[in-house]
């Protein structure tokens, strides 16, 4: 029984897979914490989808796809800020804009070109062909990100309910905007390897949104979208062994679930409160 159990820690990809998961949950986690309280989902989104271009350019031009990644999700924030504070469009509508047409862009540039490379890895998500180089870059964006989420997450926290008053206390607050542009680009980036572009906006939402429902402290939250977020990642990598099928639409669809059962948790709550109240 426990040989079955522990039968795919036996392949070195596996092992790869689970180290990948393991790292990649802290930073995503923390991160969507803020994502969720700014409103910033579609930030996300469109960042992560964003980096597309960015990762062919890179490929075409002989560069790591990191760079590229990097350089095309700062260019989609920096020219989102930009357009919502020189224009009237609110700010999700120019979210939209830049987001499909640096999509668009970078689906022209991916069909365009012939290469034995499976770009399309960047796309989906590759867990199971996790290299040493993609933990070791995985894992340094990681520990950066994590780390300055959290020294300063009381100051981004201030930002996110009140940027008025934040710069009233004497906070950089341009410093934390861009800030937190830079770390969400930097943690796009380390997902390309593992969960693909098009599945990192749930790592970047769902486990915030979970701990939201949860807890009603912001310390709380950011443990419990931890805790939420490295289950997930560790129980959908496993079940895909058995179940034969995608680690990363796994760990979505456990996210999902789990993102389900809070909220039902959240509205039998509710209506036991409204009930004490209506009979009391």
């Amino acid at each position: 029984m426990i040989e079955s159990l522990l039968f795919p820690f036996q392949f070195p990809f596996m092992q790869n897979a689970f180290w990948i998961a393991l790292l990649v949950a802290p930073p995503t986690a923390l991160l969507s914490c803020f994502l969720v309280l700014k409103g910033w989902a579609l930030m996300g989104d469109a960042v992560s989808h964003a980096t597309l271009p960015g990762v062919v350019l890179a490929w075409m031009l002989g560069l790591p796809l990191i760079v590229g990644a990097f350089v095309a999700g700062m260019s989609c924030a920096l020219a989102t800020g930009y357009l919502s504070y020189n224009s009237r469009v609110k700010q999700d509508t120019v979210r939209g804009v830049v987001f499909s047409g640096m999509f668009g862009l970078g689906i022209i540039l991916y069909t365009s070109i012939q290469t034995n490379e499976h770009l399309d890895h960047v796309l989906f998500g590759n867990m199971l062909g996790v290299g040493p180089q993609d933990l070791w870059t995985s894992g340094l964006i990681a520990l950066v990100v994590s780390a300055l989420l959290v020294l300063k997450w009381k100051d981004l926290l201030l930002h996110a309910f009140d940027p008025a008053q934040a710069q009233a206390s004497g906070l950089r607050t341009n410093w934390l905007h861009y800030g937190l542009l830079c770390a969400l680009s930097l943690t796009i980036v380390a997902t390309l390897s593992s969960v693909g572009l098009i599945l990192a906006v749930a790592l970047l939402v769902t486990p915030g949104a979970v701990a939201f429902l949860v807890v009603r402290s912001f310390g709380a939250m950011m443990v419990v979208s931890l805790i939420v977020c490295l289950f997930s990642m560790l129980a959908g990598t496993y079940a895909s062994f058995y179940l034969d099928s995608a680690p990363a639409a796994t760990i979505v669809l456990i996210l999902t679930g789990i993102f389900v059962l809070a909220f039902l948790r959240r509205l039998i709550l509710a209506r036991a409160t409204s009930r004490r109240i209506a009979q009391g």
